[in-house]
């Protein structure tokens, strides 16, 4: 048998023996310390769990009844992994036949331990459900106070991505805003802003996250943007927004010749919640012919039209399409192939969308940066089988060749 991982007397309860291990000097890492001793308990419950599924497959004997391949002692193994060197104990049968997928026979290094709690972390999972889950799965304790120290680690990390260097041209980047609850003193709504850029490569990264203090003028915005621009950003062709207050004078400080696009899709949604919803299959179909409309001129007839109907039923529609008129159409100089880069922010949206899942589950953050590890972790996660908030977008060597004869001499490949 293995040595307790702890002295023996400490105070019942994961949080109890957290503190009375600091208050003994236990190290949390290194050898001894706390998180090599969860760790070894994590990978012995694994291997002594798989064992038992590994006889319970190999079945009984029909004549006598018995198992045809039963246990066999253990056999001791050190393995390397992020907390440090871990000796475990390895069971094993009568058979030999049991080859382990935790630990892997041969292997001497394993990694992932750490990154399993960060990626629960990230799918929402608060720090207590993911110790219920380690419980179930593994039978280990692990307390919620060495779950939060292992996400904790991401902090440095966290910042140094956050002062990273950019790229000097992005042709496209996309802005949007969503609402988190997050303690100042009580409870309070929080608006967090996000930046995500295309490069010249057609890759997408998220390039800036901050959480305001609320509003969204100008001021607040350029501010941002500045930083995007002394972290590197010199020129921005498009920026593609949802009509946030002040965003266009905000752009036109920070990047002169970039164009200010809206999208699309906020504008639909924000055109049918002025209308009745009976008649939005008269409405969508007619907004959809002059977002699709093959040149600026077609748009505003359509547009007239759609005004000559409407106008008088739902001036506030009108008054919306009026006055975001400016920063719609520029997408319009373009293809398809472009406009489906352009003309929308759902790539931002998808990602908006991971961050409430992440966020639904907790309530609310006890911090603000409590809040942003958990956004950095979301954008950090990379998914099988693509879905990654980073990644190459498809389709963009045709919207990189509009974009060359577009803005010319500006593009330095």
């Amino acid at each position: 048998m293995h040595q307790p991982i702890l002295p023996t007397n400490l105070g019942a309860g994961p949080a109890g023996r957290l503190e009375r291990a600091k208050a003994d000097g236990v190290s949390l890492v290194g050898p001894g310390g706390l998180l090599v001793g969860i760790t070894r308990t994590v990978l012995e419950s694994a291997l002594d769990a798989e064992l038992d599924a590994h006889l319970d497959e190999v079945g009984v004997d029909e004549e006598t009844g018995r198992r045809t391949n039963i246990r066999n002692g253990h056999g001791a193994k050190t393995v390397q992994t992020e907390v440090g060197p871990v000796r475990i104990q390895v069971p094993r049968d009568r058979a030999g036949s049991f080859t382990p997928r935790i630990v892997p026979k041969h292997v001497r290094r394993l990694d992932g331990f750490n990154e399993a709690i960060l990626s629960l972390y990230a799918k929402g999972l608060t720090t207590g459900e993911i110790s219920a889950h380690l419980a179930d799965v593994y039978d280990a304790d692990v307390s919620r106070e060495l779950i939060s120290r292992v996400t904790d680690s991401v902090l440095d990390e966290m910042e140094a991505w956050r002062q990273r260097p950019l790229d000097r041209i992005y042709p496209v980047v996309f802005i949007d805003a969503l609402v988190m609850k997050i303690r100042q003193g009580q409870v309070a709504n929080r608006p967090v802003y996000v930046v995500v850029g295309i490069s010249l490569d057609g890759e997408r990264d998220v390039l800036g996250m901050w959480a305001g203090t609320g509003g969204e003028g100008a001021k607040q915005w350029a501010g941002y943007l500045t930083e995007l621009r002394n972290r590197g950003v010199e020129d921005v062709f498009m920026v593609c927004s949802d009509g946030l207050k002040g965003m266009t004078d905000a752009i036109e400080q920070v990047w002169p010749q970039a164009v200010h696009q809206q999208c699309v899709v906020h504008l639909v949604r924000a055109s049918l919640r002025y209308t009745n919803r009976k008649d939005w299959q008269k409405i969508t179909p007619t907004l959809r012919e002059i977002y699709t409309a093959p040149t600026v001129a077609a748009a505003e007839a359509r547009f007239e039209a759609f005004a000559a109907e409407f106008g008088d039923q739902y001036p506030a529609v009108i008054r919306l399409w009026r006055t975001s008129w400016p920063q719609f159409v520029p997408f319009l100089d373009y293809d398809h192939e472009v406009r489906k880069v352009l003309y929308t922010t759902n790539i931002i949206e998808s990602l908006n969308a991971r961050f409430r899942q992440a966020a639904r589950r907790r309530g609310h953050f006890p911090t603000e940066q409590a809040a942003m590890k958990v956004l950095y972790l979301v954008v950090q996660q990379k998914r099988k089988g693509g879905g990654s908030i980073t990644g190459r977008v498809y389709g963009w060597a045709k919207a990189l060749n509009a974009l060359i004869l577009a803005y010319g001499d500006r593009i330095t490949i």
